[in-house]
This record gives structure tokens, C-alpha cells and sequence, in this order.
């Protein structure tokens, strides 16, 4: 589990929470004006249906595997591949059958491909153009889940202005009629009114947008891991010197993190 994110969460939803319950305290206000059933299943249920119209129905069924991998989380440090790396140069430099015969040690999937490739015989290029091609369609692919919560964020405050609406809609309708109940019941119906408002805000700004964010974040940290990659399987087909490798390598975490001998 990402533990940022569920701090942040639980922070959000904490000072949310505590926030109103100070104010409604010092304003002699009840907190149940906060929950609205009503108010819920406009944000939530216009927004999957926005959703339905926006994205194809494959897409969508990502949705949920792209709010478990924010949850999910996991960092992506680049410094422990240099280790490994530095290790298959070395066995790599005795020849190509050592080499097909370290391939099962190789935890990563697209540096054992890559690996696999120089066993096989591909050209510098060749390789090179297929490797960049998976990092380039799979930054394609997840794109467009990080486009699912970016939409949902963008989504959620327009349905609460739509709820608001309807609201307002129905008080100022009750309000004039004959069993109108006077300022009172307008100040009640206004205080139901904007709640469909203050729901969107809090699924937008609390949980898609920041999602999306991460989510984006997580596709460049794994593209610039698999560019090291790519670098890597390049100088173990030119057959480097391992200390070549390790300072060629270097160059993508930070120096603090450099690795030596």
C-alpha cells in the first residue's frame, strides 16, 4: 500500500471533518445538513455517466485497476538497478551462452527481454527501436487511465453545479408556492442546495485529481526506469567494460546515490 497516499486521505477527510464540526459548533448548526443521499448519487452518478459518453467501454473497465494502482503505490528507485546491471555486463563479457544462462536471475521483465535480445543475435538498432516502442505505447496505454481520473476530477464539481442547480430549482419553486415556509425553509433548501456542490468539490480535489497526479507521476518514473534499461541492454550488446557501465548508468539517479566500487 502507497502510505502517502492513505495519510493523505485520511488527513483530508480528517480536516474536512473536523473543519465542519467546529463550525457548525460555534454556529449552534447540526452536521447532518452535511449528508445527502440525494446529492451523492447526482455527483457520483452523473459523473460515470460523463464518463460512459467520454471513454470507450474497454477503457473503462481500467478504471478501477487504475485507482488500485495508486493505492498500491511502491517507489521506483533507479540506484538498485545499477547493481544488477553492472553484474549481467560482467557475466555478458565472457560471452553469449553465459549470458542465455543468467537470464533467469533478471527479475525485471523488459531488462530480461532486452537481455534476451543480445542472446539472440539482434542489432544495436533493432533492439534499441523495439525497446523504445514498448516504453512508448505503454506510456499510450496508461495514459489513458490517468485520463479516466483526470476526467472524473474534472467531471465531479460540474454535476455538483448541476445538483446545485436543481436544488435551487425546487426551493425557489416551494418557496413561492402556497405552502411556501418562508425564510426559513429557504435558508434550509439553499443549505441542501449547495451540498451536491461541496460533494463534487471534495471527489475532485481529494481524491481524482490527486490520483491522476500520481498516476501520471508513477508512468514518468517507470518510463525513466526503462530508459536506463535501455541504455543498459545497449552497453551489454557493445560488450562494456562493467566500470563503463556503472558510470555510464550513474548519470540517471542522483549523486548521492551513485553507485561505486
Amino acid at each position: 500500500m502507497d502510505i502517502a497516499t492513505i495519510i493523505g486521505v485520511i488527513i483530508g477527510l480528517g480536516s474536512i471533518g473536523g473543519g465542519i464540526y467546529m463550525a457548525a459548533t460555534a454556529a449552534g448548526a447540526g452536521m447532518m445538513g452535511f449528508l445527502s443521499l440525494s446529492s451523492f448519487a447526482i455527483v457520483f452518478g452523473g459523473m460515470i455517466a460523463s464518463l460512459s459518453v467520454a471513454f470507450p467501454m474497454p477503457d473503462l473497465a481500467k478504471l478501477f485497476t487504475a485507482i488500485s494502482v495508486v493505492f498500491r503505490g511502491g517507489t521506483i528507485r533507479l540506484a538498485p538497478y545499477v547493481d544488477e546491471v553492472v553484474r549481467v555486463s560482467e557475466v555478458a563479457r565472457k560471452g553469449a551462452r553465459e549470458l542465455e544462462g543468467s537470464l533467469g536471475t533478471i527479475k525485471n521483465p523488459f531488462f530480461r527481454d532486452g537481455a534476451q535480445m543480445v542472446v539472440d543475435g539482434y542489432s544495436l538498432e533493432e533492439m534499441t527501436e523495439i525497446l523504445q516502442t514498448r516504453i512508448d505505447f505503454r506510456e499510450i496505454r496508461e495514459k489513458s487511465q490517468a485520463d479516466l481520473l483526470k476526467t472524473m476530477g474534472t467531471m465531479a464539481p460540474a454535476w455538483g453545479m448541476i445538483g446545485t442547480l436543481i436544488g435551487l430549482v425546487i426551493m425557489l419553486a416551494g418557496f413561492g408556492g402556497e405552502e411556501g415556509g418562508g425564510t426559513e425553509a429557504l435558508g434550509a433548501g439553499m443549505s441542501s442546495a449547495l451540498i451536491t456542490t461541496f460533494y463534487g468539490a471534495v471527489l475532485a480535489n481529494l481524491f481524482f485529481l490527486p490520483m491522476a497526479a500520481k498516476f501520471q507521476q508513477r508512468i514518468t518514473h517507470t518510463s525513466s526506469l526503462q530508459a536506463l534499461l535501455i541504455e543498459a541492454t545497449r552497453l551489454i550488446h557493445q560488450r562494456k567494460h562493467p566500470l563503463i557501465v556503472r558510470e555510464k548508468l550513474n548519470s540517471f539517479i542522483p549523486p548521492k546515490e551513485w553507485k561505486r566500487e
